[in-house]
């Protein structure tokens, strides 16, 4: 695959990765799309296989659950739907490929693969300071009165500016 459809490809899925409930997740209805079959295909293969497909590799959303994801999606094209989706974790993901088993799942799964750890791994950052603000929360007092001679000190340098505003002249039309 050229760099040019792996950036494509990439763009694709990472605007299909939800976070739902804590976890990432896509939606059958936008793997069905990059699979190439149809939504109820799809679905009807997961209920062939059922036991492939734990709680923690899919669940069914709840009516506000896909009710904040159309309204989270302002050009919605969901259409309309008779059945809450079915949402799939990477997992669960993973499984679909199994139970597919065509060529184009096996290439798309491994992209979405490739998305999900892309993600994972741009968060890994973020725990650092995650891990900082929890600390920071937490009720130590001496972070408390650190913080508090700060604002006093800000709160003085504002009342001398605002002092030395009042004794200067204006400048400009009356």
């Amino acid at each position: 695959m050229d760099t040019k459809n792996q950036v494509l490809n990439n763009i694709v899925v990472d605007d299909k990765i939800f976070i739902i409930r804590g976890i990432q997740v896509m939606i059958d209805k936008d793997l069905a799309e990059l699979y190439k079959v149809q939504t109820s295909r799809l679905n009807e293969q997961v209920k062939r296989n059922i036991e492939r497909f734990d709680g923690d590799f899919m669940f069914q959303l709840t009516k506000e659950e896909f009710d904040n994801l159309i309204s989270q999606n302002a050009t919605s094209s969901w259409g309309g739907v008779r059945k809450l989706p079915y949402v799939f974790t990477e997992q669960g993901v993973y499984m679909l490929a199994t139970v597919l088993k065509s060529g184009i799942a096996v290439e798309v799964t491994k992209q979405i693969m490739r998305t999900f750890t892309k993600l994972k791994n741009q968060s890994v950052p973020y725990f650092d300071i995650i891990k900082r603000l929890e600390k920071l929360e937490t009720n130590d007092k001496e972070t408390t009165e650190l913080l508090q001679k700060v604002v006093q000190v800000v709160s003085s340098m504002q009342s001398i500016y605002d002092e030395a505003r009042e004794g200067t002249k204006k400048i400009g039309f009356v």
